[in-house]
């Protein structure tokens, strides 16, 4: 019975203290991350420096320069990039538009910008009556007489009453993605879409449309949402009003870019990968600091975390800088063809793309032996608020590793004022407050180290 029970007390001991191993770590992952972080600077220089940073752009080609060469500075143990042609959108002039009122001699202006992808207006701008749908069904309703000619007026507004707003902004998006297509099969000539936030304010939201082989490419251009309600408003009295726009884009042949990646190598599995990314690309109206500046700063930084407190991974771990999520998704897909082509086992994928505002848990895609794992170490998370772990989810970019059976995470962080920035004008560095995107770094880094230490 002694025996037992010296047995017992050195068993419990034994599991106390590797508890406790893990809380110190993780408290000194998350210390460094607050004391010593390097991730807020690298992205001023990257927001403020280089800007927006859409595909194919010259800023986009200076971020695939600057990345890596931050890697190499903090002394990455391999740092490459990757080829990839990606599409090459250009926005041009600055958009106009106005709305004409038939009842009486005057215009109103309101703000708009392309949506990406679109083709301009070529000669000069377009004038039109309008005709305003919630969804697709109204549209479909509709003969194709009541819509020739005309310009579509997408106006389905995100649900508030929907606590998570990405849940809101789902619900809402396929009519920019997919309306201009919608409305040219009845003969529209154009599309206004309203912006996808839950703001009311002026401030326009672009982001990707798409075109289909066999049906007319017509502009699509995003309107605010104080603009859209008065275009909804100026409707209902005037039937009769037209709306005018004007935009200059266009697509160029596909440029040769790159995704950037660092690495630190595995000690005993070295052909075994963690990753951990963002996306290097953003919309060209703001610098992208939120949209997706922050993730690829804290990927970055979560790699340097290791570094600096000496952390000898037993895997390797892959910081990744994806190219050209906004409007071609073309980095995530390279990157899972050359991992398949490479023999490379993925173990895990983590994808910051929600944002730099503060950590609140995490998305998991996962077999539910190992969600459970996963699942069993968010007491450890909860000195940080950061305990919120959620089936289901991951990232755009991490996504086609899904079919090697690689674990899929996404960062879940504070979602309320993302839609204020993103998409537009005002996704800028001073939006980024520096210890939430420290603490989503760490928050990263303190996962990346309890599946590299237990395995999945």
């Amino acid at each position: 019975m002694h025996r037992i029970k010296l047995f017992l007390f050195f068993l419990t001991t034994s599991v106390f203290s590797y508890a406790q191993s893990d809380e110190v770590v993780i408290r000194d992952i998350y210390n460094e991350a607050l004391t010593n972080g390097r991730s807020y600077d690298v992205l001023a220089y990257l927001s403020n420096q280089i800007g927006g940073r859409l595909s194919g752009s010259p800023q986009a080609a200076a971020a695939v320069e600057y990345t890596r060469q931050v890697m190499l500075d903090f002394g990455f143990d391999t740092v490459f990039l990757q080829p990839i042609m990606v599409p090459r959108w250009v926005r041009g002039e600055v958009e106009k538009a106005k709305i004409i009122n038939s009842k009486k001699i005057g215009s109103v202006e309101v703000n708009i910008c392309a949506l990406g992808n679109s083709i301009g207006t070529d000669m000069g701008g377009i004038s039109a009556p309008v005709i305003e749908v919630h969804n697709f069904e109204e549209l479909a309703d509709l003969e194709e007489s009541e819509v020739k000619g005309k310009i579509v007026f997408f106006n389905r507004p995100l649900d508030p009453t929907l606590i998570n707003t990405f849940r809101a902004y789902g619900g809402a998006v396929n009519q920019r993605g997919g309306g201009p297509v919608m409305a040219a099969k009845l003969g529209a000539i154009g599309v206004v879409v309203r912006s996808m936030t839950l703001s009311l304010d002026d401030i326009p939201h672009t982001g990707a449309t798409r075109y289909q082989d066999g049906v007319p490419k017509i502009p699509a251009v995003a309107i605010s949402t104080n603009d859209a309600n008065m275009l909804s408003s100026l409707l209902k009295d005037d039937p009769g009003l037209r709306f005018y726009f004007e935009t200059h884009c266009k697509m160029m042949p596909d440029v040769l870019s790159y995704n950037v990646v660092g690495e630190i190598t595995g000690s005993k599995k070295p052909d075994e990968y963690i990753l951990v990314g963002g996306h290097l690309d953003s919309w060209d109206i703001g610098d992208g600091a939120h949209d997706d500046g922050a993730g690829c700063v804290q990927a970055i930084e979560v790699l340097r975390i290791f570094k600096a407190l000496e952390i000898t991974p037993v895997h390797s771990i892959r910081a990744v800088m994806f190219m050209n999520e906004e409007n071609g998704l073309r980095g995530g897909t390279r990157y899972a063809e050359l991992a398949k082509k490479n023999n490379e086992k993925h173990i895990a994928g983590i994808e910051s793309d929600r944002g730099g505002f503060t950590p609140r848990g995490f998305t998991i895609s996962a077999e539910d032996e190992t969600l459970d794992k996963i699942m069993s170490w968010k007491n450890l998370f909860t000195p940080y608020e950061a305990d919120n772990f959620l089936k289901g989810g991951g990232g755009a970019d991490i996504g086609p590793l899904r079919a090697q059976g690689t674990v899929l995470i996404g960062l879940y962080t504070d979602s309320q004022r993302y839609f204020d920035y993103h998409h537009t004008a005002i996704d800028t560095f001073d939006k980024v407050n520096k210890r939430e995107l420290e603490m989503g770094a760490a928050s990263m880094a303190a996962l990346i180290y309890l599946i590299d230490h237990y395995g999945l």
